[in-house]
């Protein structure tokens, strides 16, 4: 247990502890993707960035109606996961001399946070479910659904495109 943490016993303090690391993940990405944003060269993945800086805005909107439902307080929790792959990010797209390879290099950083957050909106949803909250797995599987579709059309981009061009 760490030194601040309340101890997990129980799939309910679980899920508040998973909830709690969402929320911090999201606002961690709020924050990270006007940078990115800002260095995308290619328009396509510059507008999914842009598009995908609002969704993330409305799922931090969605976290935080769920802590509401579930009676806990709003309240995120240090992923030093994401930390890392936002980390990640800011070197290589730090050490690229060519924009083509930049993006590239974003969009697959990008996928991670996207793959990052799938497996925890996927895990919450399931907790929610097995606690009996349908209502708070309802509202959870909207995010997990526009993670996928965000993963999706990176994916598109990626083969289409950036990967091409950076080649």
């Amino acid at each position: 247990m760490g030194l601040f943490s309340n101890p997990i016993r129980t799939l309910d303090d679980l899920f508040v502890h998973t909830l709690q690391d969402i929320y911090y993940v999201e606002n961690q990405i709020v924050k990270n993707l006007p940078t990115m944003i800002g260095k995308a060269s290619d328009p396509a993945l510059r507008e999914a960035l842009r598009a995908h800086l609002l969704e993330t805005e409305g799922h931090v909107a969605r976290v935080e109606q769920v802590f509401g439902m579930h009676g806990q307080p709003v309240k995120g929790k240090d992923c030093p996961a994401i930390d890392g792959i936002l980390t990640e990010a800011e070197d290589i797209m730090g050490d690229c001399d060519d924009a083509e390879v930049c993006d590239a290099a974003m969009l697959a950083a990008a996928q991670a946070v996207e793959h990052y957050e799938i497996t925890r909106y996927g895990t919450l949803v399931a907790y929610a479910k097995q606690l009996g909250r349908a209502d708070c797995a309802g509202v959870l599987a909207q995010n997990l659904e526009e993670e996928k579709a965000a993963d999706a059309k990176l994916t598109s981009i990626a083969e289409s495109r950036v990967n091409r061009m950076a080649a």
